[in-house]
């Protein structure tokens, strides 16, 4: 491992920040697009559905190819074609043809296993390990950023210069990537065969089961479609396991999570996605409803960007706490105190959130939970697994996350659509009902990674009484 400039870890935050500002022109501007497209909410819907099957693809093969020895090259062309997706979505002149722009924003989510491998090669030992974790948080951080600027923009102009903005965003990011990552093949990295049969059924089976996820509110979840799709996803799923079981070179190595650190990682990812999804989902609603709901604080998109603000504070805080705990507390601690501060955030927005600072508390404890839980589960993995096998294990959780964050978003649709008002709004019996979801989830997944701790702790005391009794 060789160190280089020091620019190269504040480079990579900044190119992962683009995922952040693409991922903040979603559940804010759904409203906007269905009023300036024409077309319902349930159709504009569709600009984070298929923003996130792309992204489920998407995903798994960029952090294979980022063992491989082409990680700059691999950086830039992503970032170039998130850039061509910004541009098409600006300029379309209608809904179809802005959902070909979001289609190919999808690529965002596999920047950060991109950079985090970049990070691991490049970053001096010493250094490493909070570069992962600065990484690995950059997305919670830059949606507190993005989402205010979102509606900023949004509010003051139209959502096109939002998207114009995240083109501008995206090029600085090119320019300071090619600038400052060391140039040139990586000459360390395993040369090996790229899983092509793998990369093609995970990513069939991933996108079919997001499009059941994602559409079985609409389709009604007991319907023969929606448990067909269901079925083809299983079957699909089950295939790609068989496959990487079987391959010499597979996509993503499975037999690693039989390594309990990366399992703990990779379990805690879909609970506290579909958790944390639900809270930012559910919050920015409230801000935006009108008074007239009961629980509508009525915040114009102007301002309603700004409620993720704590949460960007919250998760800088929290980075910065690791940082300097990290010699004292283990990583495997500090995942469930992060489940435990994002199960607090969950009940305090449960009990109270009719108020903005209600709401603004809860984002802010949000942010802290998510700052240190997803600090602790890319370190957890690149202490567990073989240097050239990172990119493809941390790719792997960030897809557990986003498949975590789409059944919090089948979640919060199928409860809303069942609690709907006749002014077509969330009744606050249902915003209360996906608000006491999202919070169980996130005490169930504090109390297992809390039973974990306790039984790992307890075995070695168990150990060295046994080897003191042999004695």
């Amino acid at each position: 491992m060789t160190e280089t400039r020091s620019p190269l870890v504040p480079a990579l935050v900044y190119a992962a920040l683009s995922t952040a500002i693409v991922s903040s022109l979603g559940m804010l501007l759904v409203p906007t697009i269905s009023r300036e497209m024409d077309v319902s909410v349930g159709t504009a819907q569709w600009m984070l559905t298929i923003n996130l099957l792309v992204g489920a693809v998407a995903t798994p093969v960029m952090g294979r190819l980022s063992d491989g020895p082409h990680k700059k090259k691999l950086l830039l062309w992503a970032l170039l074609i998130i850039l061509a997706g910004s541009v098409i979505a600006a300029l379309a002149p209608n809904f179809t043809v802005f959902l070909v722009g979001r289609a190919l924003q999808g690529l965002t989510y596999g920047i950060v296993p991109v950079t985090i491998a970049l990070a691991r090669r490049y970053v001096a030992v010493s250094k490493v390990r909070f570069a992962i974790s600065s990484l690995s948080v950059t997305v919670a951080t830059g949606l507190g950023i993005g989402y205010p600027l979102t509606g900023i923009i949004a509010g003051t102009f139209d959502f096109r210069f939002a998207f114009w903005f995240a083109a501008l965003f995206v090029v600085t990011a090119i320019i300071v990537v090619f600038r400052v990552v060391p140039a040139g093949p990586d000459e360390n990295a395993p040369r090996v065969p790229f899983d092509y049969t793998g990369a093609m059924l995970l990513g069939l089976g991933l996108g079919v089961l997001l499009l059941a996820i994602s559409e079985g509110p609409n389709w009604g979840w007991a319907s023969p479609v929606t448990v067909g799709v269901f079925l083809v996803a299983a079957v699909l799923l089950a295939a790609w396991v068989r496959a990487e079981l079987r391959s010499t070179n597979p996509l993503i190595n499975l037999r690693v999570l039989r390594n309990g650190e990366v399992l703990l990682a990779n379990s805690t990812a879909i609970g506290l996605g579909a958790a944390m999804y639900i809270g930012l989902s559910i919050s920015s609603l409230i801000a935006q409803a009108p008074a007239s709901t009961g629980y509508g604080i009525a915040l114009p998109v102007f301002w309603a960007g700004f409620v993720m603000f704590p949460l960007s504070v919250g998760s800088f805080t929290a980075n910065r706490l690791v940082r300097r705990l990290a010699h004292r507390v283990r990583l495997t601690t500090l995942l469930p105190i992060g489940a435990g501060i994002i199960a607090a955030a969950g009940m305090l927005l449960w009990f109270a959130h009719t108020q903005l600072w209600e709401i603004l508390a809860g984002m802010l404890a949000l942010g802290m939970g998510m700052g240190a839980a997803y600090a602790a589960m890319p370190a957890l993995i690149a202490r567990s697994v073989a240097s050239e096998e990172l990119g493809s294990s941390v790719s792997f959780n960030q897809v557990l996350r986003t498949v975590g964050s789409s059944f919090g978003t089948a979640v919060s649709g199928a409860v809303l659509a069942a609690n709907m008002a006749p002014d077509l709004h969330p009744t606050g019996l249902g915003i209360s009902a996906t608000l006491e979801i999202g919070a169980l989830l996130c005490a169930a997944v504090f109390a297992a990674l809390l039973v974990h701790a306790l039984i790992t702790r307890a075995r070695p005391t168990a150990t060295n009484a046994g080897s003191l009794h042999a004695q």
